[in-house]
C-alpha cells in the first residue's frame, strides 16, 4: 500500500512540482518540493522512533530463560513480601523449569518440569509441563504481559489468586 502511494502520488506530485519550478523559474515551487520531502523524511523518522518505543517486545523461547521472583511492585505489602520470600523459579536453557518453595534464602522443596512455547501470533507463549504431583502455583500455564522493553508472567494459584513474577535475582528484603 505504501509503495502504491509512493509510486502513484508522491513521484508524480514531485515531478509536477519540479517541472513547474524549472519552467517558471519561480523558487516557491522548489521550496515546496524541498519542504514536502523534508516533512516526509521527518515523519518517517518520528514514526520509526515512536514504533520502537511503543511496540511490544516479541518473545521467543530464549527470552524466557532466567530466574524469576515475585514482582513486589504490583501489590506491595506483607502478602507480596511473604510470596517473595517463599516462591521463585528458574527456567534453564535446556528447557527445564525448577519451581522452588523457599524460606527466604533456603530452598525447602523443588518441583521440576519442562517448558515449551507456542506461537499463536508474533510472540511465543510459555507452556509449562510439570512433573506430578506439582505445586498449585504451577498447575496452569502463565499469562505473559509484554511492554516495549520487558515482560512479566502471571501464574494463577488456587490459594493466592494471581501471582506476578518478573525476571530477577532474589535478594533479602531490606526493612
Amino acid at each position: 500500500m505504501a509503495f502504491l502511494f509512493f509510486l502513484f502520488i508522491l513521484v508524480p506530485l514531485t515531478g509536477i512540482l519540479l517541472i513547474t519550478w524549472s519552467v517558471t523559474k519561480n523558487d516557491i515551487f522548489g521550496k515546496i518540493t524541498g519542504y514536502f520531502w523534508l516533512g516526509l523524511i521527518v515523519l518517517f523518522i518520528l514514526g520509526t522512533i515512536l514504533r520502537l518505543l511503543t511496540d511490544k517486545k516479541e518473545l521467543d523461547i530464549k527470552d524466557y530463560y532466567g530466574k524469576y521472583i515475585i514482582n513486589r511492585d504490583y501489590f506491595p505489602g506483607k502478602q507480596a513480601d511473604w510470596q517473595y520470600d517463599n516462591f521463585r523459579f528458574e527456567i534453564k536453557n535446556n528447557d527445564s523449569i525448577y519451581f522452588h518453595v523457599t524460606d527466604k534464602k533456603q530452598i525447602l522443596k523443588t518441583y521440576r518440569g519442562t517448558i515449551t512455547t507456542t506461537k499463536p501470533y508474533d510472540s511465543e507463549r510459555l507452556i509449562i509441563n510439570m512433573q506430578k504431583p506439582t505445586h498449585h502455583i504451577m498447575s496452569s500455564n502463565p499469562t505473559t504481559y509484554r511492554s516495549a522493553w520487558s515482560f512479566y508472567l502471571v501464574l494463577h494459584s488456587t490459594e493466592f489468586n494471581n501471582m506476578y513474577f518478573k525476571k530477577g535475582k532474589w535478594e533479602p528484603i531490606e526493612k
